[in-house]
């Protein structure tokens, strides 16, 4: 007798305590040292990231370590804690290469499933924050489209996140995924000009480098694609942290700001155009939760979950930051106020780990599988 199917679990999309606690404690930490003007002014500087933030963060609150288990030196903890992280730095739009070596990164070393050798001692140093590293792929590559585009450690990788501050590369080539030190003399490491400041792009060249081959070809392909679907999953709660800045901001100073002796806010028109951004960003703020329990709970559905929530998250993410710019009216367009460094990650972001365009099209096409 066929035992009867058992009905999907419920995803969790509210915060526990310990979620609740540590966002106190990045959201104070950002507070100190990521404020507006400091983050203004690491943009208009030749190193964005504040190595002491980085180290605050990393080690001494142990976000980097969120998704490595105890044993391997990390906390032992899941996608729902780095989401929460996520979430503050997207607030901040602080410059810290969390999202490209502590989410993608961390999970593609993750995925290789060894429990010692050199892919388990690089976990422990990411974990405590001693070392960085960044997936070498442009940062538009979507999960569905990851593939090795070198045949071998010679070539160049364009557009390239973080890794100018990267200690680490790991470079999925056609012979499987190689952990190649950013110091050594086969690699050269060029600065874009990216869109967002914050986040520096960069053309990664290699000629003859030396690497550790972690991995084969066919287990890198499949570790390559769990880091994208992590970091685009991820990414959804960093844009929600976008939106939700936004929102309060803009609120905050449609209140303050009088005309004819009044609140702009109070006007019917304004109040209806935020009254339907916080609508946006409770459905965002759903999806992007959703998306972060499916990976933690590493339920079969995640890349459906990841999809939706990237399908619809990018996009509220820029409108709230374009409805920020306009609502805060001519100091919403000066390089003091910080909406533009927000309007600038909305759209970096909307690009990254895939399109809209590309996750709308992964839903239609994961939507006609058959249930599992």
């Amino acid at each position: 007798m066929t035992a009867p199917a058992q009905p999907p679990a419920t995803p969790d999309l509210l915060y526990s305590q310990d979620e609740e606690d540590l966002r106190s404690a990045v959201r104070a930490l950002l507070a100190d040292r990521a404020d507006a003007p400091t983050v203004i002014a690491a943009t208009e500087s030749d190193t964005p990231y504040d190595p002491q933030l980085w180290a605050s963060l990393a080690g001494g609150i142990g976000a980097a370590g969120l998704l490595v288990p105890e044993k391997l030196g990390g906390q032992g903890a899941s996608h729902r804690e780095a989401a929460v992280v996520l979430e503050e730095l997207g607030r901040s739009v602080a410059p810290a290469p969390y999202l490209t070596s502590s989410v993608v990164a961390t999970e593609t070393l993750l995925a290789l499933g060894a429990e010692d050798g050199p892919a388990a001692a690089l976990l422990g140093e990411l974990a405590s924050g001693a070392r960085t590293a960044v997936l070498a792929v442009p940062f538009a590559t979507a999960p569905a489209g990851a593939a090795a585009g070198l045949a071998s450690l010679d070539g160049t990788v364009r557009g390239v996140a973080d890794a100018a501050a990267a200690d680490v590369l790991l470079v999925p080539t056609a012979e499987g995924l190689y952990a190649v030190e950013a110091s050594d003399l086969g690699v050269a490491v060029s600065p874009l000009v990216p869109l967002d400041l914050t986040r520096p792009l960069a053309a990664v060249a290699l000629t003859g480098a030396a690497g550790t081959l972690l991995a084969d070809a066919d287990t890198s392909a499949t570790a390559v694609r769990r880091g994208l679907l992590a970091g685009a999953g991820l990414l959804a709660s960093e844009q929600l942290g976008i939106a939700e800045w936004c929102l309060t901001e803009t609120v905050r100073y449609t209140r303050e700001r009088h005309q004819f002796n009044r609140p702009v806010g109070s006007f019917q028109s304004l109040k209806h155009r935020m009254a339907q951004l916080w609508l946006e960003v409770v459905s965002a703020r759903a999806a992007a939760r959703n998306a972060a329990d499916a990976l933690a709970t590493h339920s079969p559905d995640a890349p459906l979950a990841v999809a939706v929530a990237q399908a619809y998250c990018s996009g509220v993410a820029v409108h709230a930051a374009e409805e920020c710019v306009q609502l805060h009216g001519g100091i919403g367009m000066t390089w003091e106020h910080p909406a533009h460094l927000y309007l600038k990650r909305a759209k970096a972001d909307s690009i990254a780990y895939g399109t809209a365009g590309s996750h709308r099209q992964a839903v239609a096409e994961l939507a006609e599988l058959p249930a599992p």
